[in-house]
C-alpha cells in the first residue's frame, strides 16, 4: 500500500514536470509568433497593441464607466467624503459624537 509521503512526493515532482513542460511551450510558442511577426513583417499596431490602434476595444471596467463622487467634507487629517449614501466614515461619526456639526467639515 502506498503511503501518503510517497503519493505527495509523487504529485510534488509531477508539478515540476508540468512546470518545465509549460515553460518550454511557452518558449516554444513566443519563438513561433516572433517568427511569424518578422516573416509577414507585423507591427505592434496591426497586433491591436499599440497605443490609440483602432479596431474593437474590450469591455470597460466598472471603474472606469463608474463617475467619481464629489468631496462635500473633508476631515481634519484630510480624510474626505461625498456625503453619499450608506454609513457614515468612522471620522465624521467620532466628530458628530464630540458635539461637531457636519457643517464644519463641508469642503470648500
Amino acid at each position: 500500500m502506498t503511503t501518503y509521503l510517497e503519493l505527495k512526493a509523487q504529485a510534488e515532482k509531477l508539478l515540476a514536470q508540468a512546470e518545465d513542460l509549460r515553460r518550454k511551450e511557452v518558449d516554444d510558442t513566443i519563438a513561433d509568433i516572433k517568427a511569424k511577426i518578422q516573416a509577414y513583417d507585423l507591427t505592434a499596431k496591426d497586433l491591436g497593441l499599440a497605443s490609440g490602434a483602432t479596431g474593437q476595444r474590450g469591455p470597460r471596467s466598472r471603474a472606469a464607466s463608474t463617475p467619481v463622487a464629489t468631496i462635500k467634507y473633508r476631515g481634519p487629517n484630510g480624510e474626505t467624503w461625498s456625503g453619499g449614501r450608506g454609513r457614515r466614515p468612522k471620522w465624521v461619526m467620532d466628530a458628530l459624537a464630540s458635539g461637531k456639526k457636519l457643517e464644519d467639515f463641508a469642503a470648500k
